[in-house]
Protein backbone atom coordinates (compact mmCIF):
# COMPACT_ATOMS: atom_id res chain seq x y z
CA UNK A 1 0.00 0.00 0.00
CA UNK A 2 1.20 3.51 -0.80
CA UNK A 3 2.29 5.55 2.19
CA UNK A 4 0.42 8.62 0.96
CA UNK A 5 -2.46 9.57 -1.27
CA UNK A 6 -2.23 11.67 -4.42
CA UNK A 7 -2.03 15.44 -3.94
CA UNK A 8 -3.64 17.50 -6.69
CA UNK A 9 -3.46 21.29 -6.68
CA UNK A 10 -5.55 23.32 -9.09
CA UNK A 11 -7.69 26.35 -9.84
CA UNK A 12 -11.32 27.27 -10.38
CA UNK A 13 -12.31 27.03 -14.04
CA UNK A 14 -10.06 27.63 -17.00
CA UNK A 15 -11.61 30.68 -18.69
CA UNK A 16 -10.42 34.01 -17.29
CA UNK A 17 -9.26 36.88 -19.51
CA UNK A 18 -6.31 38.00 -17.33
CA UNK A 19 -4.77 34.53 -17.75
CA UNK A 20 -4.43 35.10 -21.49
CA UNK A 21 -0.81 35.95 -22.21
CA UNK A 22 0.17 35.28 -18.59
CA UNK A 23 -0.77 31.71 -17.74
CA UNK A 24 -1.77 30.91 -21.30
CA UNK A 25 0.73 31.44 -24.13
CA UNK A 26 0.18 34.41 -26.40
CA UNK A 27 -2.32 33.76 -29.20
CA UNK A 28 -3.50 30.43 -27.76
CA UNK A 29 -7.10 30.00 -28.91
CA UNK A 30 -9.82 29.74 -26.27
CA UNK A 31 -10.72 26.33 -27.66
CA UNK A 32 -7.34 25.03 -26.53
CA UNK A 33 -7.29 26.59 -23.06
CA UNK A 34 -8.56 23.47 -21.29
CA UNK A 35 -6.02 21.35 -23.13
CA UNK A 36 -3.23 23.67 -22.01
CA UNK A 37 -4.46 24.17 -18.43
CA UNK A 38 -4.79 20.43 -17.89
CA UNK A 39 -1.23 19.93 -19.13
CA UNK A 40 0.01 22.31 -16.43
CA UNK A 41 -2.25 21.31 -13.52
CA UNK A 42 -3.71 18.12 -12.06
CA UNK A 43 -7.24 19.27 -11.22
CA UNK A 44 -9.74 22.02 -11.99
CA UNK A 45 -12.87 22.90 -10.03
CA UNK A 46 -15.75 23.60 -12.42
CA UNK A 47 -18.03 26.42 -11.31
CA UNK A 48 -20.31 26.43 -14.36
CA UNK A 49 -22.14 23.30 -13.20
CA UNK A 50 -23.33 25.28 -10.16
CA UNK A 51 -25.29 27.69 -12.33
CA UNK A 52 -26.59 25.54 -15.18
CA UNK A 53 -26.85 22.00 -16.53
CA UNK A 54 -24.44 20.63 -19.11
CA UNK A 55 -24.93 18.08 -21.86
CA UNK A 56 -23.37 14.60 -21.87
CA UNK A 57 -21.47 15.60 -25.01
CA UNK A 58 -19.88 18.48 -23.11
CA UNK A 59 -18.53 16.24 -20.37
CA UNK A 60 -17.29 13.77 -22.98
CA UNK A 61 -15.52 16.60 -24.82
CA UNK A 62 -13.83 17.78 -21.63
CA UNK A 63 -12.65 14.25 -20.93
CA UNK A 64 -11.19 13.95 -24.43
CA UNK A 65 -9.07 17.09 -24.02
CA UNK A 66 -7.21 16.30 -20.79
CA UNK A 67 -4.35 13.94 -19.80
CA UNK A 68 -5.10 10.49 -18.44
CA UNK A 69 -4.48 11.36 -14.78
CA UNK A 70 -6.30 14.72 -14.78
CA UNK A 71 -9.57 15.14 -12.87
CA UNK A 72 -12.41 17.65 -12.65
CA UNK A 73 -14.17 18.60 -9.44
CA UNK A 74 -17.75 19.61 -10.20
CA UNK A 75 -19.70 22.13 -8.16
CA UNK A 76 -23.25 20.79 -7.75
CA UNK A 77 -26.34 22.74 -8.72
CA UNK A 78 -27.33 25.72 -6.59
CA UNK A 79 -30.95 24.63 -6.98
CA UNK A 80 -30.12 21.60 -4.84
CA UNK A 81 -28.32 23.34 -1.99
CA UNK A 82 -30.13 26.69 -1.88
CA UNK A 83 -33.34 25.31 -0.41
CA UNK A 84 -34.96 25.46 3.00
CA UNK A 85 -35.58 21.72 3.41
CA UNK A 86 -32.56 19.72 2.27
CA UNK A 87 -34.39 16.49 3.02
CA UNK A 88 -36.58 17.26 -0.02
CA UNK A 89 -33.65 17.49 -2.43
CA UNK A 90 -33.86 13.97 -3.90
CA UNK A 91 -35.32 15.03 -7.25
CA UNK A 92 -32.84 17.88 -7.60
CA UNK A 93 -29.88 15.63 -6.76
CA UNK A 94 -31.03 13.10 -9.36
CA UNK A 95 -31.42 15.83 -11.98
CA UNK A 96 -27.86 17.02 -11.37
CA UNK A 97 -26.36 13.53 -11.48
CA UNK A 98 -28.39 12.54 -14.55
CA UNK A 99 -27.08 15.31 -16.82
CA UNK A 100 -24.24 13.13 -18.08
CA UNK A 101 -21.35 13.87 -15.75
CA UNK A 102 -20.30 10.21 -15.72
CA UNK A 103 -19.14 10.78 -19.31
CA UNK A 104 -16.02 12.09 -17.57
CA UNK A 105 -15.21 8.53 -16.52
CA UNK A 106 -11.97 8.36 -14.55
CA UNK A 107 -11.64 12.15 -14.88
CA UNK A 108 -14.56 12.67 -12.48
CA UNK A 109 -13.28 13.98 -9.17
CA UNK A 110 -15.19 15.10 -6.08
CA UNK A 111 -18.64 16.66 -6.31
CA UNK A 112 -18.81 19.86 -4.27
CA UNK A 113 -22.12 20.73 -2.60
CA UNK A 114 -21.82 24.39 -1.58
CA UNK A 115 -24.19 26.06 0.88
CA UNK A 116 -25.02 29.69 1.46
CA UNK A 117 -23.54 31.45 4.52
CA UNK A 118 -27.09 31.84 5.83
CA UNK A 119 -27.65 28.06 5.92
CA UNK A 120 -27.46 26.88 9.52
CA UNK A 121 -26.79 23.39 10.80
CA UNK A 122 -29.85 21.23 11.39
CA UNK A 123 -28.82 17.73 12.43
CA UNK A 124 -31.90 15.90 11.13
CA UNK A 125 -32.30 17.83 7.89
CA UNK A 126 -28.61 17.77 6.97
CA UNK A 127 -28.42 14.11 7.87
CA UNK A 128 -31.36 13.40 5.56
CA UNK A 129 -29.58 15.27 2.77
CA UNK A 130 -26.34 13.31 3.16
CA UNK A 131 -28.31 10.07 3.08
CA UNK A 132 -29.57 11.05 -0.38
CA UNK A 133 -26.08 11.28 -1.87
CA UNK A 134 -25.36 8.05 -3.76
CA UNK A 135 -22.08 6.16 -3.54
CA UNK A 136 -22.11 5.23 -7.23
CA UNK A 137 -23.47 6.38 -10.56
CA UNK A 138 -23.27 4.31 -13.73
CA UNK A 139 -20.70 2.10 -12.04
CA UNK A 140 -18.47 5.02 -11.04
CA UNK A 141 -17.66 5.66 -7.40
CA UNK A 142 -18.73 9.15 -6.33
CA UNK A 143 -16.88 11.32 -3.82
CA UNK A 144 -18.91 14.02 -2.11
CA UNK A 145 -17.70 17.12 -0.27
CA UNK A 146 -19.74 19.88 1.35
CA UNK A 147 -18.80 23.51 1.80
CA UNK A 148 -20.65 25.03 4.74
CA UNK A 149 -20.15 28.68 5.56
CA UNK A 150 -22.09 29.24 8.76
CA UNK A 151 -20.42 28.96 12.21
CA UNK A 152 -23.27 26.76 13.46
CA UNK A 153 -21.67 23.82 11.65
CA UNK A 154 -18.63 23.89 13.89
CA UNK A 155 -20.00 21.24 16.22
CA UNK A 156 -18.99 17.60 16.93
CA UNK A 157 -22.39 16.38 15.70
CA UNK A 158 -21.64 17.73 12.24
CA UNK A 159 -18.26 16.02 12.02
CA UNK A 160 -19.75 12.73 13.18
CA UNK A 161 -22.51 12.98 10.60
CA UNK A 162 -20.05 13.53 7.76
CA UNK A 163 -17.85 10.65 8.90
CA UNK A 164 -20.90 8.35 9.03
CA UNK A 165 -21.55 9.05 5.33
CA UNK A 166 -17.88 9.28 4.23
CA UNK A 167 -18.45 12.87 3.06
CA UNK A 168 -15.62 15.41 3.27
CA UNK A 169 -15.93 19.00 4.44
CA UNK A 170 -14.19 21.84 2.64
CA UNK A 171 -11.33 23.32 4.57
CA UNK A 172 -11.77 26.99 3.73
CA UNK A 173 -8.78 29.27 4.11
CA UNK A 174 -11.08 32.29 3.99
CA UNK A 175 -11.25 35.74 5.54
CA UNK A 176 -14.80 35.27 6.87
CA UNK A 177 -16.05 31.69 6.64
CA UNK A 178 -15.48 29.31 9.57
CA UNK A 179 -12.44 27.06 9.56
CA UNK A 180 -13.41 23.38 9.72
CA UNK A 181 -10.40 21.13 9.24
CA UNK A 182 -11.90 17.81 10.33
CA UNK A 183 -10.94 14.75 8.29
CA UNK A 184 -14.25 12.94 7.75
CA UNK A 185 -13.80 11.00 4.48
CA UNK A 186 -11.23 9.05 2.51
CA UNK A 187 -10.07 12.27 0.84
CA UNK A 188 -9.43 15.89 1.87
CA UNK A 189 -10.55 19.03 0.03
CA UNK A 190 -9.13 22.51 0.65
CA UNK A 191 -10.05 25.84 -0.95
CA UNK A 192 -7.29 28.43 -0.53
CA UNK A 193 -9.04 31.78 -0.78
CA UNK A 194 -6.81 34.43 0.79
CA UNK A 195 -4.29 35.03 -1.97
CA UNK A 196 -3.19 38.30 -3.52
CA UNK A 197 -2.81 39.60 -7.06
CA UNK A 198 0.29 41.41 -5.79
CA UNK A 199 2.06 38.11 -5.07
CA UNK A 200 3.44 36.32 -8.12
CA UNK A 201 2.44 32.92 -6.77
CA UNK A 202 -0.84 34.04 -5.16
CA UNK A 203 0.44 32.91 -1.72
CA UNK A 204 3.97 33.93 -0.77
CA UNK A 205 6.81 31.42 -0.36
CA UNK A 206 6.37 31.03 3.39
CA UNK A 207 2.67 30.26 3.05
CA UNK A 208 3.30 27.86 0.18
CA UNK A 209 5.79 25.94 2.35
CA UNK A 210 3.25 25.84 5.18
CA UNK A 211 0.53 24.55 2.90
CA UNK A 212 2.80 21.97 1.35
CA UNK A 213 3.39 20.48 4.81
CA UNK A 214 -0.34 20.48 5.55
CA UNK A 215 -1.25 18.77 2.29
CA UNK A 216 1.46 16.17 2.86
CA UNK A 217 0.19 15.51 6.38
CA UNK A 218 -3.34 14.91 5.10
CA UNK A 219 -2.09 12.71 2.25
CA UNK A 220 -0.16 10.55 4.72
CA UNK A 221 -3.34 10.04 6.77
CA UNK A 222 -2.75 12.55 9.53
CA UNK A 223 -4.60 15.61 10.77
CA UNK A 224 -3.27 19.16 11.01
CA UNK A 225 -3.31 19.96 14.71
CA UNK A 226 -3.06 23.74 14.49
CA UNK A 227 -6.19 24.12 12.34
CA UNK A 228 -9.59 24.57 13.97
CA UNK A 229 -11.98 21.63 13.87
CA UNK A 230 -15.62 20.96 14.60
CA UNK A 231 -14.54 18.08 16.86
CA UNK A 232 -10.86 18.24 17.80
CA UNK A 233 -11.22 15.17 20.04
CA UNK A 234 -12.53 12.80 17.38
CA UNK A 235 -10.11 10.00 16.46
CA UNK A 236 -9.31 9.61 12.76
CA UNK A 237 -8.04 6.41 11.17
CA UNK A 238 -4.54 6.94 9.84
CA UNK A 239 -4.57 5.84 6.20
CA UNK A 240 -3.44 7.37 2.89
CA UNK A 241 -5.87 9.95 1.53
CA UNK A 242 -6.06 11.78 -1.77
CA UNK A 243 -5.90 15.54 -1.31
CA UNK A 244 -7.39 18.26 -3.50
CA UNK A 245 -6.45 21.91 -3.05
CA UNK A 246 -7.59 24.89 -5.10
CA UNK A 247 -6.49 28.50 -5.34
CA UNK A 248 -9.86 30.26 -5.49
CA UNK A 249 -11.29 33.79 -5.21
CA UNK A 250 -8.65 36.24 -3.93
CA UNK A 251 -5.49 36.46 -5.99
CA UNK A 252 -7.17 34.85 -8.98
CA UNK A 253 -4.87 36.52 -11.50
CA UNK A 254 -1.94 34.53 -10.10
CA UNK A 255 -3.88 31.44 -9.02
CA UNK A 256 -2.38 29.21 -11.76
CA UNK A 257 1.14 30.20 -10.73
CA UNK A 258 0.28 29.47 -7.10
CA UNK A 259 -1.13 26.07 -7.98
CA UNK A 260 1.93 25.14 -10.03
CA UNK A 261 4.30 26.33 -7.31
CA UNK A 262 2.51 24.41 -4.55
CA UNK A 263 2.25 21.29 -6.71
CA UNK A 264 5.97 21.44 -7.39
CA UNK A 265 6.71 21.55 -3.66
CA UNK A 266 4.68 18.45 -2.84
CA UNK A 267 5.91 16.59 -5.93
CA UNK A 268 9.54 17.00 -4.90
CA UNK A 269 9.03 14.78 -1.87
Amino acid sequence: MSKAGIIRVGIGGWTFDPWEGTFYPEKLSKKRQLEYASSQLKVIEVNGTYYSSQKPETFAKWASEVPEDFVFSLKASRFTTNRKALAEAAESIEKFLAQGLTELGSHLGPILWQFMPTKKFDLDDFGAFLALLPEKRDGLLLRHVVEVRNPSFRTPEFAALLAKHNVAVVFADHFEYPMIADVTADFVYARLQTGSDDVATCYDEKRLDLWAKRLETWAAGGTVDELEKADPDRKVEKKPRDVFAFFITEGKVNAPAGAKALQAKVDRK
